[in-house]
């Protein structure tokens, strides 16, 4: 472990609620949650007022509304915050080659490989500037944790929320790591806490206390080895650049089970068409085509089908999933269906059409991929307007939907830089009401007012 507190843990505070709420004036300060808003839907996200009301992540969402009635439940905006998120990531390659993202809201960041930071008063420096930053370029905050490894940077930053740094300075570690739960420890999730808790170990310092003998007894060679290693403050792991992207997947879970074989097969030909789509985004392709299918008892079953070489044509990828489902009893019904691709490459190998059964190359284009689904699987008018997304009125301008039903729609019209705007309610089939791209969190550019994002409401700590 090195002798410096070089290593950064960058962890966004809310990210998606926090997102929805710089984006949208009417609700900040209050309680938002964001995730599935159907029956079976689950929290992405709760902002910090939400939480105060006990609603947390992964929570069921029926669950989230019994706690907390009068919230703001929006479906989550996931273009929106991957681009946010390289926004963030951007700044974070700034200060060092070795950025190690572990989700869209949280990184490490290994500051002494950038020469971004040596010692422990320049990894301060780097960590409120990088803080600073980020409220410059996304109007955002975020969590910084400094210390000698990765452990005990993630420790700090979440000791650090919300919106503050906290830097754990060497020779403090096994003080600060004594008294904290078992659960704190990477590794250490429910079912290794209750199998330690009946053990007597409640704390990390009984944790060390216990000695490496009697973890590897309780845990076996490898947990017990390393739970007594971070026991005792050592964690050596590096950070790792990010990694190439192993698979590209997509999957969509039903408010109500399917029965009907048809909309099955329906369904993951639109599920396939969307990983393609992605697939192209990326520059990739791909070789073993996935299908997974969870039924109406819970059971997930995966399918996997490897093709003679990459391939991004949607032809090929809906061919393949629907061999995959025709060897999937879905008797019962289907609660959730998705379609990955594995085995990625940046090339394709253009003769793939010839496994696409029975369909010529030059009778199945790929722009059959953005078609409009038929008319009788045309989605649900409510569907067509998720709660929080954006919309543009030719009257109105800018808004964001409140919820829709019974034909009707409702929208708040608001930019990021307005004031709290108005509420109009419109025909679900109003001409003047269109789906709009949402707009930037800060219309400045940045750098101009970087003081101000340094400024009040931040905290500094040492451990």
């Amino acid at each position: 472990m090195r002798s410096a507190p070089t290593i950064l843990h960058l962890d966004m505070d809310a990210f998606f609620a926090s997102v929805e709420q710089a984006s949208k004036p009417s609700l900040r300060g209050k309680a938002v949650v964001v995730g599935g808003l159907g029956p079976r839907g689950v929290v992405a996200t709760a902002s910090y007022e939400a939480r105060v009301f006990g609603v947390h992540s992964a929570m069921p969402m029926a669950q989230a509304r019994r706690r907390a009635p009068n919230a703001a439940y929006l479906v989550p905006r996931f273009a929106l915050y991957r681009s946010i998120s390289e926004q963030v990531m951007g700044l974070l390659r700034a200060l060092s080659p070795l950025v190690e993202p572990l989700s869209l809201d949280e990184a490490f960041v290994d500051l002494e490989a950038g020469g971004a930071a040596w010692d422990e008063r320049s990894a301060r420096l780097a960590g409120a500037k990088l803080r600073a930053d980020i409220r410059a370029v996304t109007g955002l905050t975020g969590s910084v944790g400094l210390a000698a490894s990765k452990m005990l940077a993630k420790i700090a930053s979440e000791q650090a929320k919300p919106d503050g740094l906290v830097l754990i300075e060497p020779g403090t570690e096994r003080a600060l790591l004594g008294p904290l739960p078992v659960r704190t420890l990477p590794g250490v999730g429910p079912a290794t806490g209750d199998h330690l808790r009946r053990a007597g170990i409640h704390t990390v310092d009984e944790l060390a206390e216990a000695g490496e003998d009697e973890l590897v007894r309780l845990l076996g060679k490898a947990h017990g080895h390393a739970l007594f290693a971070m026991a005792l403050a050592r964690d050596e792991r590096p950070v790792v650049a990010e990694r190439e992207t192993k698979s590209v997947s997509v999957e969509d879970t039903y408010d109500v089970d399917i029965h009907d074989r048809v909309r099955v097969g329906t369904e993951v030909r639109r599920l396939a068409d969307r990983c393609v789509r992605r697939l192209r985004e990326a520059g990739l392709s791909g070789r073993t085509i996935v299908l997974k299918v969870r039924r109406y008892d819970f059971s997930t079953l995966t399918r996997s089908e490897t093709l003679r070489g990459p391939t991004d044509d949607p032809a090929v990828v809906r061919e393949a999933a629907a061999r995959l489902l025709d060897s999937v009893d879905t008797t019962g019904g289907v609660r959730l269906l998705g379609v990955g691709v594995s085995g990625l490459a940046d090339y394709t190998q253009e003769d793939l059409f010839a496994q696409a059964a029975g369909v010529p190359a030059d009778d199945l284009p790929h722009e059959e991929a953005e078609a409009a689904p038929a008319p009788e699987q045309e989605t649900p008018a409510e569907r067509r307007w998720p709660a929080g997304h954006d919309v543009r009125h030719a009257v109105y301008g800018h808004g964001w939907v409140q919820g829709s039903g019974l034909g009707r729609v409702t929208a708040r019209f608001e930019t990021p830089d307005s004031e709290p705007g108005r509420v109009k309610t419109f025909r679900v089939d109003d001409p003047a009401l269109q789906p709009a791209d949402p707009l930037p969190l800060v219309s400045r550019r940045p750098g101009e007012d970087e003081g101000a994002g340094a400024g009040g409401g931040t905290r500094a700590e040492s451990r």
